[in-house]
């Protein structure tokens, strides 16, 4: 396997884990908008593996919208529609913040994207593995 491709993986993997946790365990605003932080890195870091690993397959794509369509062409991610609303929500995040819009991505959070993010977890951690 890739070195790189490891350290993607790793780094997408630890960004998973502490949202998944802190998303869990959030209670006040403070832990909600760490959650959201959080998102952030793990969507920063979920492109950028998905990114590598089609690189590793010959195939590449320059931005997250073209990446999040050839990973579902390429059977990496289930739902494309799940990954386009993650770039509009954290492009809400970063250029438009509110507060009612960060709760609205605390809720998408909650009910998509972490399910999204553990099927690209296992779905590349069993190829990973079918490779070595």
């Amino acid at each position: 396997m890739n070195d790189r491709l490891e350290k993607q993986y790793n780094d997408f993997e630890r960004a998973y884990e502490n949202l998944r946790t802190g998303a869990k365990e959030a209670k006040t605003e403070l832990e909600i908008d760490g959650v959201i932080k959080r998102f952030e890195l793990c969507y920063e870091t979920s492109w950028k593996l998905i990114k590598t690993y089609l690189e590793y397959q010959g195939i590449i794509c320059k931005t997250p919208r073209i990446c999040f369509k050839e990973a579902f062409n390429n059977d990496l991610i289930n739902n494309v529609d799940t990954w386009l609303k993650m770039i509009d929500d954290r492009n809400l995040l970063v250029h438009t913040y509110t507060f009612e819009q960060s709760r609205k991505i605390f809720e998408h959070i909650n009910e998509e994207f972490l399910n999204a993010f553990k099927n690209l977890k296992d779905t590349v951690k069993k190829r990973l593995s079918k490779e070595n």
